[in-house]
């Protein structure tokens, strides 16, 4: 069966699935509409995923009214067709619109995306289509003491980044941002819209954490905002290994997750040459939000933090608004207007991992490290320290199992050169920093963060149910530990011939007949 009669006869289900009161004919874009590369193009932001060998759906949805999506879900069924669902495309592995299965199609919620404020009651009912910029905007032109407690990136869409857990910098004061989601709307297998209520409490811990495209299509996600004071403090502070960074990188790890809720600091390390003698280095960066002002900032950094030094010329006071173009590496005094923009500046070819530091490393095993980065020279590593909210909330409470850990580990790699060649040499590096890192990082499972989606743990062809189950235990217990359990459990339950699937997704698992202990 050739893709044309595919594409046409899913196209033909479509429209007879569509009421004519909001007609999906506007929503389909076939390859041989002109319209087609530019919209999946338009939320991708990996250039590995955009290249002429790189798979391509057979059809893009993009849905303007939840009859739309209900249509995609019902029609596409019919058809045994994959369903990949993208909001707002930064999933590290183009997981949301590749697919390693021969036919798929593209459901691009890029134009789901209204924003709802109730400032009475404190939340927002947010469409997964928008991204977590826009959501800010709304919220700055509403109140100058709330915000929510999410990334730092604001083309990030709104739909990956709580399905998947969600975190930014006022985590240790707030938590993740799935701990703030009081409502939700989804659409199931069979095509039915679900809120909170009836979809069950399951369900509703299911998509806060492990994964919406496992389980359904999530239009919206109701949130709770949090305050915050007018005044926010950041500051950016580095040392190289010349000025002391093996101690302050040291301390950092037994001072940061104890710190002051209110502080956040992530620490970055990376290698750079020194500007006298061309020598590599390891460099060390210490980025910080607070929520209060210089003054209160350096007084808690000097009883608690003495070793970074840190001056008040170091700091800056401005709202949270501004605080986020200051962590997105935006110039600050940009626009609020500025968080509408849906797509980076640059896109770059990358790869990411991630770890769990349960125990401080030793000063030896940093020196390791250091020596270690310094050969590689180009990956990165980015620790965001947890404590405070974070080890006040059960690993159960959400599918985020994580919680109780000193900080997340990040590894990035980041190149602009095009090719197989570069990309080959590129994830060596970060593979050899990852495996040189085992002895120092979280055990049995070595954990991994969802929302770093990371194929390297493994994937499932979802050929058979018990042997899809097996494939998937092994990156679901890193992703999820003894949650993963549960998660099958429901899906189970939701979508038990697994049609909501993906590389990575949850599996579907006939408990009565698979002789296999969850």
């Amino acid at each position: 069966m050739t893709d044309t009669f595919v594409t046409e006869d899913f196209v033909h289900t479509l429209l007879s699935n569509s009421g004519p009161c909001q007609p999906i004919s506007e929503a389909i874009h076939t390859p041989n509409d002109t319209s087609f590369t530019p919209i999946l193009h338009s939320h991708i932001q990996n250039l590995r995923f955009i290249t002429p060998t790189t798979p391509k759906p057979v059809l893009i949805v993009v849905p303007t009214h939840v009859s739309h999506v209900q249509a995609a879900v019902i029609s596409a069924r019919k058809h045994n067709l994959q369903m990949k669902i993208r909001s707002g495309g930064h999933d590290y592995e183009g997981v949301s619109y590749v697919s390693s299965e021969t036919r798929f199609f593209l459901l691009d919620m890029q134009k789901v995306r209204a924003i709802e404020l109730d400032m009475v009651a404190e939340t927002a009912w947010v469409q997964t289509g928008a991204t977590l910029g826009e959501l800010y905007y709304k919220i700055a032109q509403n109140s100058k003491t709330h915000g929510f407690p999410a990334g730092v990136c604001p083309t990030v869409g709104v739909g990956g980044h709580l399905s998947g857990g969600g975190y930014g910098n006022m985590m240790r004061k707030y938590g993740l941002s799935v701990d703030h989601i009081v409502d939700a709307q989804i659409v199931n297998v069979h095509g039915q819209l679900l809120d909170r209520k009836s979809m069950g409490e399951d369900l509703f811990w299911a998509i806060r954490g492990g994964g919406g495209a496992s389980f359904g299509v999530v239009l919206a996600y109701k949130i709770k905002l949090v305050r915050i004071p007018e005044t926010v403090t950041v500051f950016k502070v580095q040392r190289t290994r010349e000025e002391n960074a093996n101690d302050v990188v040291f301390q950092w790890q037994e001072v940061a997750p104890n710190l002051d809720e209110d502080l956040f600091i992530r620490m970055v390390l990376d290698v750079v040459r020194t500007s006298q003698t061309g020598v590599k280095t390891l460099r060390a960066s210490f980025v910080a939000l607070f929520l209060g002002d210089s003054d209160r900032l350096v007084s808690v950094m000097e009883q608690s933090f003495p070793e970074l030094g840190l001056r008040k010329t170091d700091c800056i006071e401005t709202n949270w608004v501004q605080s986020i173009f200051f962590w997105a590496d935006i110039p600050m005094g940009t626009s609020d207007q500025y968080l509408l923009r849906r797509k980076p500046e640059k896109l770059v070819h990358l790869k990411r991992k991630s770890d769990y530091l349960k125990n401080p490393i030793s000063k030896k095993g940093l020196n390791l490290i250091f020596r270690k980065m310094v050969e590689l020279e180009f990956p990165v590593l980015a620790f965001n320290p947890y404590g405070g909210r974070m080890a006040q909330i059960s690993t159960n409470a959400t599918p985020f199992p994580h919680r109780g850990n000193l900080a997340k580990i990040q590894y990035l790699a980041n190149w602009d050169e095009p090719g197989s060649e570069a990309e080959s040499y590129y994830l060596g590096l970060l593979r050899k920093l990852y495996l040189y890192m085992t002895p120092f990082v979280s055990k049995n499972p070595r954990g991994s963060y969802l929302n770093y989606r990371d194929l390297d743990l493994g994937t499932n062809d979802h050929d058979h149910s018990t042997t899809s189950y097996r494939m998937a235990m092994y990156y679901g217990f890193k992703y999820f530990k003894e949650n993963f359990r549960r998660l099958v459990e429901v899906k189970s339950r939701v979508d038990p011939e697994n049609f909501f699937r993906n590389e990575q997704s949850i599996p579907a698992l006939p408990l009565e007949n698979s002789g296999l202990e969850l």
